[in-house]
C-alpha cells in the first residue's frame, strides 16, 4: 500500500551539487549514436571505442556503454525524458516516429497522453531503453516542488485519497504499444 513519506531532520552526509551522470548500455554503438543524433537530437561524443557520453541542454550526461551480448530491456517506469516545446510537437515527432520506427530499429511506441502535468508518449529504442517524448510546463517538473501538491508529512489522506490524487497507473503503456 502508498504511504506518505517524512522528510528527514538529519543534514546530508554529502554536500552534494546536481545530479551529474547516469548511464545507459546500448548493443551496437554505431548504430545508437546515429539514432541519439538524427532521432533524439543529443550532442554526442566518443569517449572510448565501446563508450560514448551524451547530453541535451544541460550538463547532466548520460555515458553510454556497448554491451552487445545483453538482452535485458529497461523497465519502462525507468525511462528517460526528452522535452519538446509544444504538444503539436509531440502529436508531430509521434507521427514521424511511426514513419521512421522500422528504420531505426524503435521497438515499442505508446499513444500520447495527458498524464502527471505532461503531454507525452513512450517510444522503446534499438537497445531496449524507454523515452518519454513529452511537453512540459515552463522549467520542468519544477511544478511539482512548487505546487503545493508535496504529500511529505500528511496525515489527513486515506490511502484510496492518495492513489486517486498520485498514483495513476500508466494503463495506457501496455494496451496502446505496438511491435
Amino acid at each position: 500500500m502508498p504511504g506518505i513519506t517524512q522528510r528527514s531532520t538529519k543534514p546530508p552526509i554529502l554536500k552534494s551539487t546536481f545530479i551529474s551522470h547516469g548511464t545507459l548500455e546500448c548493443r551496437d554503438i554505431f548504430a545508437t549514436r546515429r539514432f541519439y543524433e538524427e532521432v533524439l537530437g543529443l550532442e554526442v561524443a566518443q569517449q572510448a571505442s565501446l563508450a560514448l557520453i551524451v547530453r541535451l541542454g544541460g550538463h547532466h550526461v548520460y555515458a553510454v556503454i556497448e554491451t552487445p551480448d545483453n538482452d535485458q530491456e529497461m523497465p519502462l517506469l525507468n525511462h528517460n525524458g526528452i522535452d519538446l516545446g509544444t504538444r503539436e510537437e509531440v502529436d508531430e515527432a509521434h507521427v514521424k516516429m511511426q514513419e521512421i520506427k522500422d528504420e531505426y530499429g524503435i521497438r515499442k511506441l505508446t499513444s500520447p497522453v495527458l498524464q502527471h502535468g505532461t503531454y507525452s508518449f513512450y517510444l522503446q529504442d534499438l537497445d531496449g531503453n524507454w523515452w518519454e517524448i513529452c511537453y512540459l510546463p515552463k522549467n520542468g517538473f519544477d511544478f511539482r516542488f512548487d505546487s503545493g501538491v508535496d504529500l511529505t508529512g500528511r496525515e489527513d489522506l486515506s490511502a484510496a485519497e492518495i492513489r486517486s490524487r498520485l498514483q495513476r497507473p500508466l494503463e495506457h503503456v501496455t494496451d496502446r504499444t505496438y511491435d
